[in-house]
């Protein structure tokens, strides 16, 4: 297979590539793209019109034997912007290989982005709403936060705006920045309060800049109790805190939750970084509607719900780590659990109850791990005076699977 060239063009077309590129595209036997992409570049340069290839919708199930069908022939594939940021660059990366590849960098649109308002590049936060909810970019938010958001079209900039205004930053400030680099480059401001525009440009991006005084709420674990709504089957703010501890979520890892209640655990696992997953399971249709509700309003909309377990474990996906809040004590609950994480992932089975205390024991006892007890107390007002009130205390069992202390 001869290597293909990705090469990317930014708004401003052909006029923007340096030399490097331009000789890939005028070298091309095939060349690949959007419309747009392909009609960004001159005719006489590029191969006939019946090689210039639009991509097929959708892409990913035909995008291998689509530059299959041309594999005889010297090919180039047009990027937006910077091929390898989250672009198809990346995809044909992991699709064929690197060795398979000649990439042409072209800046990004976020380079771009920070470039027009003079902010720095690693102190910027990207997120893609591409195909995604835009309550992703929740967990994101903080005071001082910058981002950049990659919006799906021309729709995003009021979705995003509406979605500030209702979880208290309407004081942010949102700039949607339009055809960057290209003829028709446009920027406008305005807070997410005021951000009224209806005329947006569907190559745009969203810069948000939340003022030092928003909300405080960040991705570490351990949110408010009344964060969540539920039927009040929720790990509380300090247990839930250590328990994430102990289950010590790293990027990119799935975890399972079995006995979901509120959701709160898988919830705080995700947001803990944007790559982390995690499956819940719940037999109480109620409760699952209420994670449901919960995953989006804290911005982790992607929270996989599942029947029952362990029923419900054969339709996912191997665990890094699964968290037992409720049903240890079901009939071959752990030993499922056990059996379905993967070698050196990690189980936390929390405690309340003295029989599964008694079970949870029996399993330090044959698998090793950490054992502890846990009991939180809170201040609250005795008549005129103030006194403590216990928490029920939880026993909480920590074990990596083949790995004894």
């Amino acid at each position: 297979m001869t290597v293909i060239d990705v090469v990317g063009i930014g708004a401003d077309g052909w006029d923007g590539l340096a030399p490097a590129s331009r000789d890939a595209v005028a070298a091309a036997e095939v060349l690949f793209g959007s419309p747009r992409q392909l009609d960004s570049v001159p005719v006489d340069v590029t191969p006939p019109a019946g090689r210039r290839v639009s991509w097929p919708t959708p892409l990913l199930p035909s995008l291998r034997s689509t530059l299959e069908e041309h594999a005889d022939r010297r090919r180039c594939v047009l990027a937006s912007g910077d091929p390898m940021f989250h672009g198809i660059g990346a995809t044909l990366a992991r699709l064929l290989g690197a060795d398979a590849l000649r990439v042409f960098s072209h800046p990004s649109s976020v380079s771009l982005a920070c470039a027009r308002l003079g902010w720095s590049l690693p102190d910027v936060e990207v997120v893609s709403l591409v195909a995604r909810d835009p309550a992703i970019v929740l967990p994101a938010l903080h005071p001082s936060a910058r981002l950049v958001l990659l919006s799906e079209d021309d729709t995003s900039p009021v979705s995003v705006a509406t979605l500030l205004r209702e979880n208290g930053f309407g004081d942010a400030r949102l700039t949607v920045l339009e055809c960057l680099g290209g003829s028709a480059e446009r920027v406008r401001s305005a807070t997410a309060e005021d951000w009224q525009a209806d005329d947006v440009d569907p190559l745009n991006l969203i810069a948000v800049d939340v003022p030092g005084d928003g909300p405080h709420r960040t991705r570490n674990p351990g949110l408010p109790d009344d964060a969540y709504s539920g039927d009040g089957q929720l790990t509380k703010r300090e247990v839930r805190a250590l328990t994430l501890t102990a289950l010590d979520p790293s990027p990119g890892e799935r975890l399972w939750d079995v006995g979901g209640g509120s959701g709160s655990i898988a919830i705080e696992w995700m947001r803990t970084h944007p790559r982390c997953r995690a499956d819940t399971f719940e037999r109480v249709a109620d409760r699952a509607l209420t994670i449901a509700a919960n995953a989006r309003a804290l911005g982790v909309p992607g929270l996989t719900i599942h029947d029952a377990a362990p029923a419900a474990f054969t339709n996912a996906p191997t665990p890094d780590a699964i968290f037992v809040g409720g049903g240890a004590t079901a009939p071959g609950m752990l030993e499922a659990c056990w059996a379905a994480l993967r070698p050196g992932g990690r189980i936390v089975v929390n405690a309340v109850t003295a029989e599964t205390e008694a079970l949870v024991f029996r399993w330090y006892t044959e698998k090793g791990g950490t054992l502890r007890r846990i009991q939180i107390q809170r201040a609250e007002p005795v008549g005129g005076f103030t006194g403590w009130r216990p928490q029920m205390p939880v026993t909480q069992w920590c074990a990596a699977k083949g790995q004894r202390p």
